[in-house]
């Protein structure tokens, strides 16, 4: 699989994600700063929401293949930046996480929507208690990206 930094707002579940990728025991644990398992970069939520924290991650991005930006469909307080993914020098996939919660056709839209013009793509929908939507995401992270 690529190197991958995952980015996205406190709770969105990078590191719920992180841990099933990594086939670790799925535990909640708030991440305070750049945390690496395997391949995998994960950083604190607080690094997408706060523009100040912009320049550690296009730093950080450096070192990997694939920028993931997750969203939490259900999080209707949040909005990604449009145009993000100018910052880095990578692809940036979208992850719209926590699938299984959705309960409105509207909030899986918005997701996308905010996921698009942020400049991910392709956008993959997935749920990392269940599984769901996950191994589309592996096969398309061990194809060559360009």
């Amino acid at each position: 699989m690529k190197k991958l930094m995952l980015i996205g707002k406190v709770s969105c579940g990078k590191t719920t994600l992180c841990q099933y990728l990594t086939n670790q025991q799925m535990t909640y644990k708030k991440t305070q700063a750049l945390t690496v398992t395997d391949n995998i970069i994960d950083t604190p939520g607080e690094y997408v929401e706060r523009r100040q924290f912009y320049q550690a991650l296009a730093v950080t991005s450096m070192g990997v293949d694939v920028v993931l930006l997750l969203q939490d469909p259900t999080d209707m307080t949040f909005t990604l930046p449009p145009g993000l993914q100018a910052m880095f020098q990578k692809p940036m996939v979208g992850v719209i996480t926590k699938s299984d919660l959705i309960t409105d056709e509207k909030q899986l839209i918005r997701a996308e929507k905010s996921l698009a013009l942020a400049g991910a793509h392709p956008i993959f929908k997935i749920c990392s208690m269940t599984g769901e939507g996950v191994e589309a995401l592996i096969d398309y992270l061990t194809e060559d990206i360009e």
